[in-house]
């Protein structure tokens, strides 16, 4: 039938037969022709209906595209002019066979077709179609046939079709011009190439090359990274991800739901019943919480499970779909290697075949490589974009979790354990998601494998594969164990985390108290453990690996001996022996991966379930709040009876209260009656337990310890809302934010570290409570604002902000205060007694019932005024604290010098009129500022940056890094370490020599006559070489584990100790967590990753350089191939590394905002809810998971970017390698080619291994880079020097300042400017003067942690500046004005070094009234804190530090005044027990409240680092001077007037 169709032979198989083959152009004219027009027929009307869907506005004509148009057009002008030739040629007589009529006719319909394609594509993205691309290709590779035949016809001098050989010619041409052309991408609009990227340009990566160029000339920046595609951003994949997961999560609910009645039935109910007599302060029933914890955690609690995977492949089943049918190709690609390996052989050892058969074998193996790398590629790009999605959506939805979680949910997790969740743990399923395949993919290619090996060496195979399986059990128990260790080491690393968190938050303490070697110590027993699991870890992995290592080997050995003992007749010919170990090398990566597959599955498997846990968490109850916005009450309590715990009795009980709309309502009770609880109670923070509270309008909460995000005062106070400049400076004013805003550096845009670090406890306050009153709420929840500010401050802001008359006057607002003396302007007091309200009504009412509230006040308020009738001094010294001296640890360095200018009264009182005048012009000042700078970035003012951003390396790493990681190895391992891989390696050449004789054996003897010591001796010198190379890797990997261990162990230590003598300007300067962070990820890289690069670069490395010495031993003309593909790589390998580096800088430095900002939201979490602006800070989440994604996503395109090459270089070595064998036939033989080609074959992998782990191994490096970093930091003065102080120094406590002086730090001004005085034996000295006096450097300098810049201090004639700072500070005493607590026992908190008996301990418990309640805790003084002493109240936490002090018992006393968080009575003990206990101290009280140091010997008054007045309260009084003002402010008339 197609015999008549052409006119000719169809088909003639003698045509192959002869050293010149060639098809039949019939063949050529119809097969080949319609394979590429009937791909194309086929698929057009989807591709046409895909894109009539999915279109969008059409673009505009490109050059591009026109070539294409017209070089199509005259393809088809061509067609047409061949069908006219054809008409012309054949007037009627039906000479012309009829394919010259159809070809011509099916090309015109088909150029049409492409024509219309082609113009389709203008409504897409993508302007190139991938079909259309393979349809050139197949056409081009289908027309070469015809191609060389017309060739040869013409050579031969047959001119019969010569105008048809010119056409088909031209055609041709231009094929191959429009294949070239659509490998160009034409440029879109969006700013990310690979949306536009041509087909050819996709599969191979090219589109990355601008970035790679870029990153090689100089090193890349985030605004070089392209932004990832709409599909991948952050909020598509939750909102996705979330749809599935709700009803995977009900599901899953049910189920927990079902378990729980099942056990319910089986354990029957006990009932929990609310003890109602048993009054208990908040803090008792914290501890008895506690206590259930411990007999609670002995159960494991339940949690809906097993729903996260379903979700995650219900979010991402497409990209799963596409990877596994791009593996599935790829292993079936996989095992046409040995198979063509067997033909090569066979090719050599036949001498009579035809050489174009070993070309064509040879351009196979390269086609069968070149499309199992693309389709390797690919797979791998889709499973890392997999990956990275899955990581996104992890955490952007732990994120939203975290904002909606219940307090008791959240009481589970520190900031760090839920940070942890966000980095390790999505990192686990990412690195698990990209493996994911490998599970079905590993099981197929072990099956395939041994089905050739079956058909090559027949049953012998199965002792072989009996090993294998053997192994695995092994390798399964090893994992097991692996994995507990991993757990246990999970454990290890969040408590060092913890304690280190608290070292890092509680430094100031530390220095103060020389408290440091207790911690390191700490710290280092946790490390110990750590280092201690992971040396069992790393030689569990190491059997592993040396198991792996063997078993190829084994089962080789094994198989051919079995193979030639069972049948004498079985010859070893290398056929047989190189295709079989051909397929052992590809059972082998399966067989590896396993091991590894099982461990990160199981590692993957905890982070599920601790996933699963935090995301299947309760979320926060609001439903006994309810809005009501037709209420005549703004809010009602009803019944209301909440607690913090259910397990627990509630915290607020039964509590009626109705507050009407415009009230100021002041809540006022002692320390622990559930004041604060009461406002979370409000804001939805704590657990119903009946009752419910009815809310007429918008919330805006001031919470006691103020939350400060890290950013600018302005940012803090619009808190994302709109700028009104009127109301902005309205709210600045009233909260005397304008003096502290005059002296800030940058003024309102000057930047706050991590939790306000660099701003004094007041003006946090007053930041926070600015934010509150700019947003226009309605009801304003106050949790005690006043307590930190002095009392001039306090009574300006009750004032304009609070009271009667201020801002807020017409909205509702609820107080809780200490402040007596703002009772009177109140509507309503409530006083609250153990949660519930005692009594209530307006000050005077009260005060007629004679109650708990009037009889408290009477205590504290002196009588005065003749009706008898209690009147308060409107500022009575109460809470005179004194212009705020802000805590040491908030001194900023740049704020402190510049005094802030808080008028105090001396300039009140003389210059009231120009001071007016001046707020005024600094008002308009600011304002014309922010009106005159139109987003222009103003210069920065000296000091108006603190937090330094954060350094990025760039450019190589420096070698004396690598340096220093190998030196901490030790060298002599180091040598013994490459001595043992070099050995295996030459054992591995030796075996693969060994087996080419062994086959050669196959032509000396035939199967009758071959000697069996021969035999025995070939199988035995086989086995050998094989265990010595198992053995030398085994050797060398235990080394490696100790002396990396060993490194490891030495980095950490020095960091440690490193950190620690650092100075405290450096803690005030560099971010908490980024300190964190190198304890953190460095310190695990070090741990984990870095050593197992270095072992798989080393074997990489050696086996790389053995294939090579291989292949050229056989065939020696390959050096000359091997130069310029050593170049290539080289090269390659050199731009590559340049980019990968700077994009995985990029990913840790977008990653630490992303974590620092995640912690920040948890610490604030009741703030970012009572305004209810989550989706704010979701939104800004997204932002920084968006960045961190693409730098992540940028990367893993370098990587592949990266294997296409190389893997092509591989693929050429392949090629030229079986060329040189198609070439050298004459002089090589059958075993040769196999022993060359088994190698090559393994190289591709191999090469593509060692750059990856090069640039691994830069990468993580990195990290020894950071550590080192911060190894070197400048130490303070050392511990202890060559002189010790006299022992018994100080006996006396004498203290002599010689014109002192000091500064923050080098470029800054003097803080204290030559001060001279001398303190007494046993003097009793009160410090005062308005903030930024100095009072705190004074403080600062006694302890040396600021150094002095002249002068200097004496202390009993001994200058400080001469002794060690431990020396120095174990003799002094302060008690700091924030409380700060450690995670750990109560013990540990009072005395960490246990230089205290219990009795002392006890005693110092009893003096600050603290005895009665340790006593009454179930573990006494080893009850637990919580991190930072939460389950405490902020009351006892002070009177905690109270204790601290009286242990110490030192002769020298330095108070940081700090009562503001008490209430009056606990206050009046710790003054009495001041003045008993530190009787005999020389005592330095810094003042915030006058009448706390009227009794002081000498009163001394600082302003602008001077010293004022120095002198006796009686002589300052009298006298009108600086303190004569302050005092007469603070009603204080004489000294004897303040005896309370």
């Amino acid at each position: 039938m197609l015999e008549k169709f052409c006119n000719s032979t169809f088909w003639n198989s003698s045509l192959l037969d002869s050293p010149e083959a060639d098809l039949p152009l019939c063949f050529e004219q119809t097969v080949l022709v319609w394979i590429p027009l009937g791909f194309l027929w086929l698929l057009a009307p989807w591709q046409l209906l895909h894109v009539y869907r999915s279109r969008t506005k059409r673009s505009s004509i490109t050059k591009l595209y026109l070539a294409k148009q017209v070089l199509v057009g005259l393809l088809l002008i061509l067609a047409a002019i061949e069908l006219a030739f054809v008409l012309i040629e054949d007037s009627g007589q039906g000479t012309v066979p009829a394919v010259r009529y159809t070809n011509p006719s099916l090309y015109l319909g088909t150029w049409l077709l492409v024509l219309l394609i082609q113009h389709s594509r203008r409504w897409c993205v993508q302007k190139d179609s991938w079909f259309l691309s393979l349809f050139w290709i197949l056409s081009i590779l289908c027309g070469t046939f015809q191609f060389q035949t017309l060739i040869r016809m013409l050579l031969k001098g047959d001119n019969s079709s010569l105008a048809y050989s010119c056409l088909f010619f031209i055609c041709y041409a231009f094929q191959i011009l429009i294949l070239v052309l659509s490998a160009f991408s034409e440029k879109g609009s969006s700013n990310n190439p690979s949306l536009t990227a041509s087909f050819l340009s996709k599969i191979t990566f090219s589109w990355y090359d601008s970035i790679v160029l870029k990153g090689y000339k100089k090193p890349l920046t985030l605004e070089d990274v392209w932004d990832v595609d709409e599909q991948s951003k952050t909020k598509m994949l939750v909102s996705k991800f979330e749809t599935h997961m709700a009803g995977e999560l009900l599901k899953a609910r049910q189920a927990l739901q079902r378990r729980q009645q099942k056990a319910q039935r089986n354990s029957g109910t006990r009932l929990h019943e609310l003890n109602k007599n048993q009054s208990q302060s908040q803090d008792v029933l914290v501890l008895e919480e506690a206590k259930k914890k411990k007999k609670k955690s002995g159960t494991a609690e339940d949690f809906p499970k097993s729903w996260l995977v379903k979700t995650l492949f219900k979010t991402f089943y497409i990209i799963l779909l596409k990877s596994f049918l791009l593996k599935l190709l790829h292993d079936a690609l996989m095992f046409l290697n040995p198979q063509l390996l067997k033909l090569l052989i066979s090719f050599a050892n036949e001498r009579d075949s035809y050489v174009w058969t070993g070309y064509l074998y040879s351009i196979l193996f390269f086609v069968v490589a070149l499309l199992q790398s693309i389709c390797l590629q690919y797979y791998f790009q889709l499973c890392f974009t997999l990956g990275v999605n899955v990581r996104t959506t992890i955490m952007a939805s732990v994120y939203k979790k975290a904002l909606n979680l219940s307090n008791r949910a959240r009481k589970l997790y520190t900031v760090g354990e839920t940070v942890n969740l966000m980095s390790v743990d999505a990192q686990k399923l990412m690195d698990v998601t990209s493996f994911i395949h490998l599970l079905w993919s590993n099981l197929l290619q072990i099956v395939l494998s041994i089905y050739f090996l079956w058909i090559e060496l027949g049953p012998s195979v199965f002792a072989g594969v009996g090993v294998m399986l053997l192994l695995i059990p092994v390798n399964g128990i090893i994992a097991t164990k692996n994995k507990a260790i991993q757990a246990k080491n999970m454990n290890q690393k969040d408590k060092r985390l913890k304690t280190m968190n608290e070292i890092l938050n509680g430094i100031k303490i530390l220095k103060y108290f020389a408290w440091e070697p207790s911690f390191k110590n700490q710290v280092s027993d946790i490390r110990k453990k750590e280092l201690k699991n992971l040396l069992t870890f790393g030689q569990l992995q190491s059997l592993i690996v040396f198991l792996l290592y063997l078993t190829p080997v084994m089962v080789s050995v094994i198989t051919f001996s079995v193979y030639v003992l069972v049948d004498s007749n079985n010859v070893l010919d290398a056929k047989k022996a190189f295709t079989s170990i051909t397929l052992f090398n590809i059972l082998r990566f399966p067989l590896s991966m396993f091991p590894m597959m099982i461990s990160s599955l199981l590692q993957a498997t905890v982070s599920k379930e601790r996933l699963e846990k935090y995301l299947g968490g309760d979320d926060l109850d609001t439903s006994a709040i309810r809005q009501d916005s037709n209420f005549d009450k703004v809010v009602q309590f009803s019944k209301a009876s909440f607690t913090w715990d259910q397990e627990t009795e509630p915290t607020i009980r039964d509590v009626n209260l109705d507050i009407m709309p415009g009230q100021l309502v002041a809540v006022v009770g002692t320390v622990g009656s559930g004041k604060s609880s009461l406002m979370s109670a409000m804001l939805g923070e704590m657990e119903n337990v009946h009752g419910h509270i009815t809310i007429k309008g918008m919330i805006a909460y001031v919470p006691q310890q103020s939350w400060i995000q890290n950013g600018t005062i302005k940012d803090n106070i619009l808190f994302g809302s709109e700028l009104d400049e009127k109301r902005y400076q309205q709210v600045l004013e009233a909260c005397a934010l304008l003096q502290d805003l005059e002296v800030l550096p940058g003024g309102d845009l000057a930047e706050i570290g991590e939790k306000g670090i660099n701003l004094s406890g007041g003006q946090k306050q007053r930041i926070s409570l600015a934010r509150a009153t700019y947003q226009n709420a309605d009801i304003y929840i106050l949790d005690d604002p006043l307590s930190a500010v002095d009392a001039h401050v306090g009574k300006h802001i009750f004032d304009k902000v609070l009271g009667p008359n201020g801002l807020l006057k017409s909205k509702t607002r609820i107080l809780v205060t200490h402040s007596i003396h703002f009772l009177p302007q109140v509507d309503e007091i409530v006083v609250l007694e153990n949660g519930t309200i005692s009594e209530k009504g307006s000050y005077h009412a009260l005060l007629a019932k004679k109650g708990l509230f009037a009889k408290n006040l009477k205590t504290f308020v002196k009588q005065a005024g003749p009706e008898g009738e209690a009147t308060v001094n409107e500022d009575s010294g109460e809470e005179d604290d004194y212009g705020l001296m802000t805590s040491v640890e908030e001194v900023p360095q740049d704020v402190a010098p510049l005094t802030m200018n808080r008028e105090n009264s001396l300039h009140r009182t003389l210059s009231h009129r120009s001071s007016s005048r001046r707020l005024k012009t600094l008002k308009n000042s600011l304002r014309t500022q922010t009106v005159n700078t139109p987003k222009e970035e103003k210069e920065l003012v000296k000091g108006q940056k603190l937090i330094e951003k954060e350094f990025v390396q760039t450019g190589k790493v420096k070698f004396s890094i690598y340096l220093k990681y190998l030196q901490a190895v030790g060298w002599c391992s180091i040598f013994f370490i490459i001595f043992a891989y070099v050995t295996s390696f030459v054992a591995l050449i030796g075996s693969n020599v060994w087996l080419s004789v062994w086959t050669s054996d196959s032509k000396t003897f035939n199967a009758s006559n071959y000697p069996a010591s021969q035999r025995d001796m070939r199988i035995g010198v086989y086995g050998a070489l094989g265990l010595v190379q198992g053995l030398a890797v085994l050797v060398a990997n235990v080394l490696s584990i100790y002396g990396f261990n060993h490194a490891s162990n030495i980095l950490h230590k020095q960091l440690l100790n490193n950190i620690l003598r650092a100075p405290m300007s450096f803690f005030d300067t560099t971010p908490i967590g980024r300190i964190v962070n190198r304890f953190a990820g460095d310190i695990s890289t070090v741990d984990d990753t870095l050593p197992m690069s270095l072992r798989s670069w080393i074997l990489c490395f050696l086996g790389i350089v053995s294939t090579l010495f291989m292949i050229c031993l056989a065939t020696p003309a390959f050096i000359i191939i091997i130069i310029p593909l050593g170049i290539i790589y080289v090269s390659v390998q050199i731009f590559y590394v340049a980019t990968s580096r700077q994009l995985r800088r990029l990913d840790s430095v977008t990653r630490s905002p992303l974590y620092s900002f995640f912690s920040e939201t948890v610490s604030g979490l009741p703030v970012i809810r009572a305004f209810q602006h989550q989706e704010r800070f979701l939104k800004h989440s997204e932002v920084l998971i968006d960045t961190n994604q693409k730098c992540v996503y940028s990367w893993i395109i370098s990587n592949r970017w990266l294997a296409v090459r190389l893997e092509l270089v591989g693929n050429l070595i392949v090629f030229f390698a079986s060329l040189m064998i198609v070439i050298y036939k004459t002089n090589l033989s059958g075993d040769t080619v196999g022993f060359v080609l088994s190698n090559a074959l393994n190289i591709t992998q191999t090469l593509n291994w060692l750059v990856r782990m090069t640039s691994e191994i830069e990468t993580n490096i990195v990290a020894v880079e950071r550590i080192n970093e911060y190894i070197n930091v400048e130490n303070e003065a050392p511990w202890v020097t060559e002189k010790r102080p006299p022992a018994g120094w100080p006996s006396k406590g004498e203290i002599q300042f010689n014109n002192y002086q000091v500064r923050y730090r080098p470029e800054l001004d003097l803080v204290l400017k030559g001060i001279t005085c001398d303190i007494r034996s046993q003097e009793k000295i009160g410090v005062v003067g308005r903030t930024g006096a100095g009072k705190s450097s004074l403080t600062n300098s006694l302890f040396r942690i600021l150094e002095a810049s002249g002068g200097q201090i004496l202390i009993d004639g001994v200058d400080i500046a001469s002794i060690g700072l431990h020396d120095l500070r174990e003799k002094l005493t302060i008690i700091p004005q924030d409380p700060i607590l450690f995670s750990g026992s109560l013990r540990v908190n009072l005395d960490p070094f246990n230089n205290y008996s219990d009795e002392e301990v006890w005693k110092a418990l009893e003096l600050v009234h603290l005895k009665s309640f340790v006593a009454n805790l179930q573990h006494g003084l080893s009850h637990e804190l919580t991190e930072a002493g939460d389950n405490l109240s902020i009351g006892q936490k002070q009177l905690l530090c109270l204790a601290r002090a009286l242990l110490r018992k030192s002769k020298i006393l330095i108070m940081d005044e700090a009562t503001a968080a008490v209430d009056l009575e606990t206050d009046q003990l710790i003054q009495i027990t001041i003045r008993k206990e530190f009787s005999h101290c020389t005592a330095i009280t810094i003042a915030h409240r006058l009448h706390t140091i009227m009794d002081s010997d000498k009163v001394m008054v600082l302003d602008n680092g001077k010293i004022v007045e120095f002198g006796s309260p009686e002589e300052l009084l009298a006298q009108p001077g600086p303190f004569y003002f302050m005092a007469k402010e603070a009603g204080i008339e004489s000294v004897n007037s303040t005896a309370l």
